[in-house]
């Protein structure tokens, strides 16, 4: 429209003004003024187009871009954040490497304190072991002599006193001795001193504090048990018809005390001196006095004192089984358990100064 308004086109306006000369050169324009406005249609049409797009191409420019700064800004926090966690754990690495430094400086000292350790614990156990092994050594000397003097006083006893009991308490004691000592060569002694308990023990002997306690507990009863009594004949009397037919339901006894030859009082003393005398028979070891002694004080019992008395009769009984038993019966020789032990300990007197040399020498 303001193509054909335009006064710098010359030819259209002589077109405007001279009429066409005939009806086909006055289509000509008419047609070439459509097609020239078809084609500014067009023109414009693809000119809005290209705006739009442009737009379009702008906008979307401009939305990448605000994508691209806002991913850009975004990006960037997220370096900056990174770059501070890298920095952190720098900082941390740091840390942890001057830890490990410092841990590594402990682990030296503490290492060092434990090879010190180490060697002073080494050193401790020596010493320990050596003074076990004194200690040792000082209580096995301390029961070898203990059973020692047990084996000598047990032999002793036996050969001076004949008491078996006093001889067998000996020898337990020194089999404790040595079954305290850690060596175990003298196990050999202990098996032979088993063997002389046994024969202690076969002899069964009598003992002599529980015979001395029944002798002496009879020897208190004296004063207490009762006199003899006897019964005496009445005198021959005629009995007439009337005493014969009474003495059918009834019967009179009389019953008299009749003493002994002897006063009751000196068969009493009689008889605690005879209990006296076995014991000292006892001590000594003397069968026939004790024998003797014995038989005395039951004769004593039984004239002086009523028989069918239970204080008399537990007396006569307990009497009888004293008399009964071996006071000093076939003992058996004692020593072997001894010599066996001063052997022994002699040879390892002998052998200890080797043994100390060659410790010497090893260590030298």
């Amino acid at each position: 429209m303001g193509e054909d308004n335009d006064p710098n086109q010359p030819v259209a306006a002589a077109e405007d003004v001279t009429p066409p000369a005939d009806s086909s050169v006055a289509r000509a324009p008419v047609a070439r003024s459509r097609g020239g406005v078809f084609a500014l249609l067009i023109a414009l049409v693809a000119l809005v187009l290209a705006g739009f797009a442009l737009w379009r191409v702008v906008a979307l420019e401009r939305g990448r871009g605000d994508t691209e700064s806002a991913l850009r800004e975004e990006m960037n926090r997220r370096i900056e954040d990174l770059a501070r966690g890298v920095e952190q754990r720098k900082r941390d690495f740091e840390t942890m490497r001057a830890r490990l430094a410092d841990a590594d400086t402990v682990n030296k000292s503490v290492r060092e304190e434990l090879l010190a350790l180490g060697e002073r614990s080494r050193h401790l156990e020596d010493a320990v072991a050596n003074l076990a092994e004194q200690r040792l050594t000082g209580r096995d000397a301390l029961a070898l002599n203990e059973a020692e003097f047990l084996l000598q006083l047990a032999q002793e006893r036996l050969n001076l006193f004949h008491d078996a009991q006093a001889a067998l308490a000996a020898y337990r004691l020194a089999d404790s001795a040595l079954a305290a000592a850690e060596d175990p060569v003298f196990s050999g002694v202990r098996q032979t001193i088993a063997a002389e308990m046994q024969a202690l023990e076969a002899a069964r002997p009598l003992e002599t504090n529980a015979t001395l306690a029944a002798l002496d507990r009879i020897r208190a009863n004296l004063t207490t048990l009762p006199p003899r009594r006897e019964k005496t004949a009445a005198a021959s009397e005629p009995v007439s018809r009337l005493q014969t037919l009474l003495q059918q339901f009834v019967r009179i006894s009389t019953d008299q005390v009749v003493e002994t030859s002897r006063d009751l009082d000196l068969t009493r003393a009689l008889a605690a001196i005879d209990l006296r005398a076995a014991q000292a028979a006892l001590l000594a070891r003397d069968p026939d006095a004790y024998s003797a002694a014995l038989a005395r004080v039951r004769t004593a019992l039984e004239t002086a004192f009523d028989a069918d008395a239970q204080p008399v009769k537990d007396d006569l009984a307990e009497i009888d089984r004293l008399a009964s038993a071996p006071l000093a019966p076939a003992l058996p020789e004692l020593g072997s358990a001894l010599s066996e032990l001063r052997n022994l300990r002699a040879t390892r007197a002998l052998s200890r100064p080797r043994a100390v040399t060659q410790a010497g020498d090893g260590a030298g």
